[in-house]
Order: structure tokens, then sequence, then C-alpha cells
């Protein structure tokens, strides 16, 4: 019987892909195989992971917040008592091998088991490491990574291009076009824009809706499916109530990604890095509109690194209230732009990245037989 810890989260993009890892390992293994996941405590983890038939652990972790607070001062006793309860978990659970996905969920665990002389993976899965893949890098066994240059974070001959581990699909297994387009309501001859604000939802994205509704006069000259996120639903349903605009489709979280990039002709969407995994997948072209909100602004970075290989293009957050749709419309309206942006983004995709972090992992049971 082997015996793996997967922990990370606090983010579905950092929760999702050590689930993706877990179902690849569960394939290969069955029954001979135990996983244990390990979060913070009262994060979303905590709730999701259970829910999909895993076990897991919470360490009362918390990140350190970006503006002045109270609870920034109990951080370093919270360090300590997660790492003891690192130590304890790894004593009772005795794991092969400790592999984490990012988020300071995942430090006590990783540091911990490198102090007990346990084999750790790490997964990247951003193009700027994160503060504790940056911290445990040095003594993991592999570093899996999802984008080039990476030599910069950690030690060269430890990493491995591997890919983002993604659970969804996109790659089409039969002809959906047809009720994809009626699920929406939507006419397959117009051409058809997505907006992804995310489940929550991106203020900047539903404002740069909101600026370009008040011009049309009651229709749009695309299609357009936008996702507002469930935190602006109210708000955003009330407005289009009051401005009804032909070939519109207002939605707060999108259940059939599958549906919604059939439909799209083109994306636009902010760039964390399981969002930017997921349109190589679909080969969607795409208008990405970082958030500035994130450590490192690592969402640009992200973004930068398919816009400098002519696989995406890219505004800024602070124009895309101004300039965002008329700069969706323009490269809507250039069917050879869509097409070879397609193209560039499809040749980035890992399809198989689970699997290839999967084996990263294997090798640490091998190297102890």
């Amino acid at each position: 019987m082997k015996r793996v810890i997967l922990s990370g989260g606090g983010t579905g993009g950092h929760i999702y892909p050590a689930v993706s890892v877990a179902e690849s390992l569960k394939r290969r293994f069955g029954d001979d195989i135990e996983i244990l996941f390990v979060g913070a405590e009262g994060k979303m983890e905590m709730r999701l992971i259970p829910s999909l038939g895993y076990n897991i652990k919470g360490l009362t972790i918390a990140g350190l917040q970006r503006r002045f607070t109270l609870s920034n001062f109990l951080l370093p006793f919270r360090i300590v008592k997660s790492i003891s309860q690192a130590r304890k978990l790894i004593k009772e659970f005795r794991p092969d091998v400790v592999a984490g996905f990012g988020g300071y969920a995942s430090a006590p665990i990783l540091f911990a088991a490198q102090k007990m002389g346990i084999p750790t993976v790490i997964q990247e899965q951003n193009s700027y490491a994160g503060l504790v893949n940056k911290f445990v890098g040095g003594k993991a066994k592999s570093i899996c990574v999802s984008y080039d240059g990476m030599e910069r974070f950690f030690p060269s001959d430890r990493i491995v291009f591997t890919g983002n581990p993604l659970r969804s699909a996109f790659r089409r297994e039969k002809d959906i076009r047809k009720e994809a387009f009626a699920h929406y309501g939507l006419k397959e001859s117009l051409p058809t824009i997505l907006i992804l604000g995310g489940s929550l939802g991106t203020r900047t994205l539903n404002n740069m809706m909101k600026s370009w509704i008040m011009t049309l006069d009651g229709e749009a000259p695309v299609q357009v499916v936008w996702q507002t996120g469930r935190y602006y639903e109210a708000e955003m349903r009330q407005f289009l109530e009051q401005r009804p605009t032909k070939n519109i489709v207002m939605v707060p979280f999108i259940e059939r990604m599958d549906y919604a990039y059939e439909v799209a002709d083109l994306v636009i969407s902010r760039s964390g890095a399981c969002t930017v995994s997921e349109l190589c997948l679909a080969a969607k072209p795409t208008l990405f509109v970082p958030s500035p909100n994130v450590s490192e602004d690592h969402q640009t970075k992200n973004a930068m690194a398919l816009v400098n290989k002519g696989a995406a293009q890219m505004v800024k957050d602070s124009e895309a209230v101004d300039c965002g749709i008329s700069t969706a419309l323009r490269m809507v309206g250039d069917k050879e732009l869509l097409a070879k942006l397609s193209k560039s983004i499809a040749a980035l995709a890992t399809p198989d990245a689970a699997e290839r972090v999967a084996d990263e992992i294997v090798k640490q049971f091998k190297d102890e037989e």
C-alpha cells in the first residue's frame, strides 16, 4: 500500500490540480494507494474535498493579509502550531511522498516532510513562482512547472515541464455544437463573445459590459454570454432589466464549460493559471484582462507568456472598461486572426498534465523500493 499526502488550498486554482492528480493516481493504483489531502481550516477545500470522496485534514495555518490587520500578528504562532500539526499527521499517516500544489495551506506539511526526510514534489501553476513553492523548492525532489524560464526560481536539474493538471476535459468526444447554441438560445450565424468573470465575479469585466451596453440601442452587434459571478448577479441582473439588450445572455455561473467554450468565437477572461490552461485545451482565441490584485502581478505574467508567443492578446485592467469590448469586437471580426490565435494557443496545451505530475510522484515510490 502506497500512501500520498496532497496539499494545496485557499482557491480552486490550487485545489483542482491536486484533485486531478489524485484521480490519476487512483486510476493507476486503485485500492493499493491511500491519499490524504491536507488543507487550511475553514477554507473551501475542507468542504470540497470530502464531497469528492477524499479524506482531508485541516491545519490552523492562515495567509498573510496584504492590508494591516491584527490577525497578521498571530501568524507566527499559527505557523508554529500548524508545523507541529503537520509533523503529527506525517507520523500517523506515514506517507511515501508529500506533494504540494501551492498556497499557504501547503507550506507546513511540505516543510515538515522535508525536515523528516519524506520526499516532496511541488507543482507550480503560474509563470511567477509563489512564495511557498520558492521556499520549499530547494529541497523538493521534483518541481513540476507549466511555463518556460522557471530556472530563475528553482534548481534547473529538478524542473519538469508538466503543464497544469485539470479535472475538466475540453477535447470533444462528440459534436455538441447544436445543443450548446440551443442551451444559450443563440444563433450559430452570429459571432459570440464569452465573458468569464470567475465563480464570484470580476468588477472590472462587469463594469466593462455595463459601459458598453449603455452605448447600445437595445441590441448588441454580436452575441455575448456574460458570466457575472454570483457576487454581482443581483446588481447586474437589475442593470440588464433596466436596459434590456438583445443578443446578451447573462449567467451568474457556468456549469457546462464545454457548452460555453463551444459557442465562443472569442473569450474575454482573467488569466489565472488554471483558466489559462483550460483555454489552451479548448483552443479558444482569448483577450486577457489580468487581475492586478494578485501577488507579484502573476496574472499579467501568465498572460504575457502567451501574448509573447502570439497565442493571445491582452488589455490592462485599468483600460478594460474603456477599450476592452472595442478591442474584442475588432478581434472577433478578424477571422484570420482568430484562426491564428486558436492554432497558437492550442499548441501550448498539455492534456496529459495530471499524468505527468503523477509520474513524478510515482518516481519517488521507486526510489524507496
